[in-house]
């Protein structure tokens, strides 16, 4: 799925011009097209162009090696092949309630069946929470001192699902454009082809919603739970720092559905509010710690935390996307297993499964077109230039 810049206006078009001028001369972006011609936008997305004023200046990047990944899927696949695996055993509809130290260097997680709601408990010499929204409660219960300070801040994605056929079979692109002023960084407006199930898609958005669950089907009491006098400061200076994040938010509950349906028209001129569903995606838990300068700080990416020891670490922040998800783990192996990971067959092993571990793509262009080569091969991308 070919991935867009879109923009409007003659600031942003010469934003936009200057920015693909930088980018180009980087070899991961020397694929990059750049064009103001109505004619050759519209062929990359008609949907996009389809009665828009002819007098609006326009420009857009386009880079063609660009892909849409269904994560839903990609886990399951990923869990059925560690499930063959020797040694690896898969607990389905089981939640984690607590850990606690175990006295051996250990831990002792205690467990739900969903079920049948038995409980029980099972020992380990390494925990890793990446449980999304749940990660903040269960690294407070394990009770190490590297959790203090760390609060979060719920805020729901939404979307517009179209439901015209035709209109969705218009459009095969990632088209996003700029965020407002004011605006969170992970609010910038896109219009994406997706394929869901097998079945193709087209979503716009994100919009924000606001509830207090850390998690899509959690507690409306997650928030308030949250709250420790440990983050209790840095909760309240990060909110006092981000006033322009609160006003957005309001704004944004606010919305009405021919609100949401102005906005989506901005990027799909002729939309009609008929053809279009509001959607709930999930909860993103912001990260929210302590900070020397401004006594509390909100984070939008992701932070990794780990015990002095190693033998605990937590994955918290925005969900992970295919930018962050295999850095963040790998930036956690040598905290967590500094011995082994400094081993000939660890590095041997990392350098299998990620050729290009410890090495600046940007920087080495044969490196780069050999590792999206075997990319485009593993994952049967055969529109993917290479």
């Amino acid at each position: 799925v070919p991935h867009l810049s879109f923009v409007w206006g003659a600031d942003n078009v010469n934003f936009l011009h200057k920015r693909y001028e930088l980018l180009k001369a980087s070899p991961v972006f020397s694929e990059m097209v750049y064009s103001e011609d109505r004619a050759q936008i519209s062929a990359w997305a008609p949907l996009v162009m389809h009665g828009r004023d002819e007098n609006q200046p326009i420009a857009a990047t386009k880079m063609e090696a660009g892909t849409d990944v269904n994560f839903g899927a990609l886990t399951r696949s990923m869990i059925h092949c560690l499930e063959k695996m020797k040694d690896v055993t898969v607990h389905y509809n089981v939640e984690a309630l607590d850990l606690d130290p175990d006295g051996k260097g250990g831990w002792n997680v205690f467990v739900k069946n969903l079920l049948n709601g038995e409980k029980d408990k099972c020992n380990t010499k390494f925990v890793f929470i990446g449980a999304g929204g749940a990660t903040l409660h269960l690294l407070k219960r394990a009770e190490i001192k590297e959790r203090k300070g760390y609060g979060g801040f719920p805020v729901s994605g939404l979307w517009l699902k179209c439901l015209n056929e035709k209109i969705i079979q218009q459009h095969n692109a990632k088209v996003y454009g700029k965020a407002t002023v004011g605006a969170p960084p992970m609010s910038v407006p896109h219009i994406d082809t997706r394929m869901i199930n097998g079945k193709k898609e087209l979503l716009f958005g994100p919009f924000a919603g606001f509830s207090t669950k850390f998690l899509k089907n959690g507690s409306l009491m997650d928030l308030p739970k949250s709250i420790k006098f440990d983050n209790l400061i840095p909760m309240v200076f990060a909110g006092l720092k981000n006033v322009p994040l609160t006003k957005y938010l309001i704004e944004q509950l606010k919305l009405t559905h021919e609100d949401r349906v102005a906005a989506l028209r901005e990027y799909v001129p002729n939309a009609q509010a008929k053809d279009w569903e509001l959607l709930e995606a999930g909860q993103r838990v912001q990260v929210i710690k302590k900070d020397k300068k401004e006594g509390g700080i909100l984070e939008f990416g992701t932070e990794v935390v780990v015990s002095e020891d190693g033998t605990v670490a937590a994955l918290l922040g925005a969900s992970p996307g295919a930018s962050t998800a295999v850095a963040a783990m790998l930036s956690l192996l040598p905290k967590c297993f500094a011995e082994k990971s400094k081993t000939e067959s660890w590095q041997n092993k990392l350098k299998e499964m990620t050729p290009s571990f410890g090495i600046s793509l940007s920087k080495d262009e044969k490196l780069l077109r050999a590792s999206r080569s075997r990319t485009t091969k593993v994952l049967n991308l055969s529109n993917e230039k290479s």
